[in-house]
């Protein structure tokens, strides 16, 4: 298997959990944690992990001078990021958060041409424009979404574009060094920003721990070993056979796995019904957004030269 296609399977599982995490995360707040307690102990937790694992790896140095790019990567790929995406959740509902996320690839594709010199090609513009009608179209179906508000929707607008300027402040520095190596300073320059958010401390005295049942913890673990830990690094390392633009484009799979994972969850159970707005003209604006996907994803001749 190419180096390339394994990128490629690398992103859809990375958005197949992504898509799994809006309807788990959306059931242990506000009932169970607080936003900001959910992402202290998310990040807090993958940065641990990252660094058990970089243990049992070659250390690399780090120039001076990026370890202070690093540090900016921490800021959008982090901290506002993940601020944002769980406050905007917990306002918004899990239907929305997916939607909303669809911005990011349209967002990066701009800021790749002008700051990294991404060329876009024909087909690509297409690819990215069919997504993007595909993607609005769905969110106008979702207007009358059970659960949201305005103002979760613009933490999770916030939550795209502080994704997409990080996907383009990392790119290159995926190519001087491991994606461990770039995630573990990421998250950790990310969770000592968490940290010193005031409310974070202040919400860890208001929860009662002890009331939290077994399944919750299971949902918790998994957002941290799941949808943070493997996602981060499996998204780095494609990072390294793919561009940025590529990379935030599977980002339109979303709102389609999350209507897939909220009518799954729903009948075994593991969830409450979100499944309620599901149509069939729904189902056609996700072959529009596969089809988008597939566009863009298609690796030209010059990728596919560089494999």
């Amino acid at each position: 298997m190419s180096n390339i296609l394994k990128a490629h399977f690398a992103l859809f599982f990375v958005n197949a959990l992504y898509g799994a995490n809006n309807i788990i995360a959306k059931d242990v707040m506000p009932t169970y944690l607080t936003p900001n307690v959910f992402i202290a102990f998310r990040v807090l937790g993958a940065t641990c992990l990252f660094w058990l694992v970089s243990l049992f790896t070659k250390r690399e140095k780090v120039e001076k001078t990026d370890v202070l790019k690093l540090a900016i990567c921490g800021v959008f790929g982090v901290a506002v990021n993940q601020l944002c995406f769980f406050h905007g959740l917990n306002y918004s509902s899990a239907m929305n958060s997916g939607i909303i996320m669809t911005l990011n690839p349209i967002i990066v594709a701009v800021m790749a041409f002008f700051i990294l010199k991404e060329s876009l090609s024909s087909r690509k513009i297409i690819g990215i424009f069919i997504g993007a009608t595909g993607a609005v179209f769905l969110a106008l179906q979702s207007t009358n979404s059970q659960g949201s508000t305005f103002l979760g929707d613009v933490l999770l607008f916030i939550n795209a574009l502080s994704y997409a300027i990080y996907l383009i402040l990392v790119k290159p520095l995926m190519k001087k060094y491991s994606a461990l190596t770039v995630t573990t300073y990421v998250f950790t320059f990310g969770a000592i920003y968490v940290l010193l958010f005031p409310k974070t401390i202040m919400d860890f005295y208001s929860v009662d721990f002890s009331i939290i049942p077994f399944d919750i913890w299971l949902r918790i673990a998994f957002v941290i070993i799941g949808v943070t830990f493997f996602t981060y690094l499996l998204t780095m390392y494609a990072m390294k056979f793919l561009s940025a633009t590529v990379t935030s484009t599977y980002i339109y799979l979303q709102p389609v796995l999350v209507i897939v994972f909220a009518y799954l969850f729903y009948e075994i159970g593991f969830s409450a019904d979100n499944t309620k707005d599901i149509n069939l003209f729904k189902i056609a604006l996700m072959c529009i957004i596969f089809i988008g996907v597939f566009l863009v994803a298609k690796p030209n001749k010059k990728e596919a030269l560089n494999d």
